[in-house]
């Protein structure tokens, strides 16, 4: 039996559908969807704005700003920052809101004090 099979009553079906149900379950799924939805959509139009660029604004795209180093590698390069500044604001924003509501429950299903 593994450390979070303890505190769970009889049948670990209906504490999950109880849990499932509560109001603070639905907040911390609520919590998430604000950041993940908002943040993807975003990313995604970011992306295709490259994609699209690359593909019909050849000439921009190969405007070279200095020496070698055109607007479609730096755009490029650009899609790899955007993604470590995603990862950031998540953590930053999981550590803030979802984590504590997260143990908070992890806590109530375990029967374990904090």
């Amino acid at each position: 039996m593994s450390d979070t099979d303890q505190g769970l009553g009889s049948d670990p079906e209906s504490d999950w559908e109880k849990m499932q149900a509560s109001p603070e379950f639905a907040e911390l799924r609520r919590r998430l969807r604000v950041f993940v939805f908002p943040v993807s959509a975003l990313f995604l139009l970011w992306y295709l704005l490259y994609v699209l660029l690359a593909d019909y604004a050849t000439e921009f795209m190969s405007t070279k700003l200095f020496g070698n180093i055109t607007v479609g590698l730096v755009f490029g390069l650009l899609q790899f920052v955007s993604t470590f500044v995603i990862t950031g604001l998540y953590v930053r924003y999981a550590n803030r809101k979802l984590d504590p509501l997260a143990d908070k429950i992890r806590h109530e299903v375990e029967g374990t004090e904090r």
